[in-house]
């Protein structure tokens, strides 16, 4: 996933508005949110490649979501456990977020870079193994993409200035949300010849929304959690053309 606009108790309604893309390349096998079989109370799409999820809720109000640190010249050991078990981890553990994360400072090597961010109806952490403190989260807006906690790339800078935007109204509308991780008004103009595969992802990192035949936007989600913890979850899907391709929502 490579961009998490979130607000943490920054509507009068609502604890939690998170609004997430998640870029992969196409041929990644893939399963949509849905409940999962042996984990009836997690809710998250899940990586068949890997394992564990990039997003996930549970019916007690539990919420993890996990992006890459973008490091192209690191080299991959063979053992790294995979990063999507980090948001799994939290989902089906009892640990409050903060204490969660200082863990993983002290087990972060076992795993390329990552960010991560961990919360309950009652508090959100965030950590990261490239940085060496963790963060309990205040009440505000906030953005993370593939480096650290607002890091202010273009596309962190103004989702987050358009999602303030969005918080000024009664009730957040989850199609608004939609509409802003599928933005397209900003379209890559055709590479030189010759480019490879880290230059075309470089030159479209700074989209919120992702077309390219290999590599992608594969799904939008927005998780919105009222005062009383209440959580509304829809994920919308797109193929390597843009298209979509399906829209689950759920209601816990």
């Amino acid at each position: 996933m490579c961009l998490i606009l979130f607000a943490w108790r920054a509507h009068p309604d609502y604890r939690l508005v998170l609004a997430a893309n998640r870029d992969e390349f196409h041929q990644r096998p893939t399963v949509p949110a849905d409940v999962w079989p042996r984990q009836p109370d997690l809710l998250a799409g899940r990586d068949l490649q890997a394992g564990g999820t990039w997003l996930g809720v549970t019916r007690s109000g539990r919420v993890a979501a996990v992006t890459n640190y973008r490091e192209p010249l690191a080299p991959e050991a063979p053992l790294e456990r995979s990063r999507g078990e980090l948001v799994t981890d939290f989902l089906t553990g009892h640990l409050p977020p903060l204490e969660q994360a200082k863990r993983l400072r002290l087990s972060g090597g076992s795993y390329r870079g990552f960010s991560l961010l961990l919360g309950t109806p009652e508090s959100l952490a965030y950590v990261s193994n490239r940085h060496e403190r963790t963060l309990e989260i205040g009440a505000g807006c906030h953005g993370l993409s593939n480096h650290l906690l607002d890091t202010d790339w273009p596309k962190v800078h103004s989702g987050r200035a358009r999602l303030e935007q969005l918080l000024d109204t009664d009730r957040i509308d989850p199609e608004a949300l939609l509409d802003l991780l599928t933005e397209r008004s900003l379209v890559p103009g055709d590479m030189p010849p010759g480019a490879d595969d880290g230059e075309i992802r470089r030159h479209l990192m700074n989209h919120y929304f992702i077309v390219s035949p290999e590599y992608g936007t594969r799904s939008s989600t927005v998780v919105l959690m009222d005062g009383n913890a209440r959580v509304t979850f829809i994920e919308r899907r797109f193929a390597p053309d843009g298209s979509e391709t399906g829209t689950s929502r759920f209601e816990w």
